[in-house]
Formats: C-alpha cells, sequence, structure tokens
C-alpha cells in the first residue's frame, strides 16, 4: 500500500493568504480557488470588487490543473495551436491560464485556479500562493 501526502487545513489557509497578498500586492480583484488531487472544493475566497463569474472559473481552472496534473495553460496552448477538438474534452472546463498544480515529492497534492486578472498574473498569484508551502506548481 502507498502513503501519499494530501493538504490540510492549514496547508489550504497558507496558500489563499499568501496568494490573497500577491493579488493585493498588485491592486488585483481576483477570486481564488483550492482543490484537491481530485479536484474537489477546499476554498473559495472572492476578493472585494470580483467579478460574479471569477469564481466559477476559479474553480474550474483549479479543478482542471489538478485532475490534469498540469497547468491549466497547457490546455489553453494546445487549443490555440488549433486543436479545437480538445474543447470537447469531459469535465475539463477551465482550460484557460490560471491554474497550477501543486506538487510534492512527485505527487500532485490538489491545485489553485485564480480569476479577475489577465491570464498571466492569474497564473502569478496561484504560484505565489503554492510557494508559501515551499513547493511548486
Amino acid at each position: 500500500m502507498k502513503s501519499k501526502s494530501a493538504l490540510d487545513l492549514a496547508d489550504v489557509k497558507a496558500v489563499a493568504a499568501a496568494a490573497e497578498a500577491e493579488a493585493l500586492k498588485n491592486h488585483w480583484a481576483v477570486t481564488i480557488a483550492v482543490v484537491d488531487d481530485g479536484g474537489h472544493a477546499l476554498w473559495l475566497q472572492r476578493l472585494d470588487g470580483a467579478p460574479p463569474i471569477s469564481a466559477q472559473i476559479a474553480m474550474a481552472k483549479a479543478h482542471t490543473a489538478a485532475l490534469g496534473r498540469r497547468e491549466s495553460k497547457a490546455y489553453e496552448d494546445v487549443i490555440n495551436q488549433g486543436r479545437t477538438s480538445f474543447l470537447s474534452a469531459p469535465t475539463l472546463q477551465g482550460m484557460l491560464e490560471g491554474g497550477v498544480p501543486i506538487f510534492k515529492d512527485g505527487q500532485c497534492l490538489g491545485a489553485v485556479g485564480v480569476s479577475g486578472v489577465k491570464s498571466p498574473e492569474d497564473a502569478q498569484i496561484a504560484k505565489a500562493g503554492i510557494a508559501a508551502l515551499g513547493l511548486r506548481g
């Protein structure tokens, strides 16, 4: 039987706080979502001024990054390079940059999804959150 690491509530709060700090530092109104390795919600936080739709987009980006075990930008790139049939992939709705998986010892623990500003900035916020754990996205 294998053992695996998992995000606990303290981890999730640390990620969310660091992501929020990055967003506030830059005066960005975003929604921050954190999910487990199965794409299930652990945290959703909509900062003041973030558009309502950003809550759904952030969660979708996190879900996609967790299940795909890669940044959601990878899917956006595939589609932008002409493989539009990938839009029909089941259960993957957040195929835009801004979803970043959380890895430890080669295992995906979950993901962070951010929405509300330009996609590279969303990813920047997500990565800042993950960095609070001393891990990479």
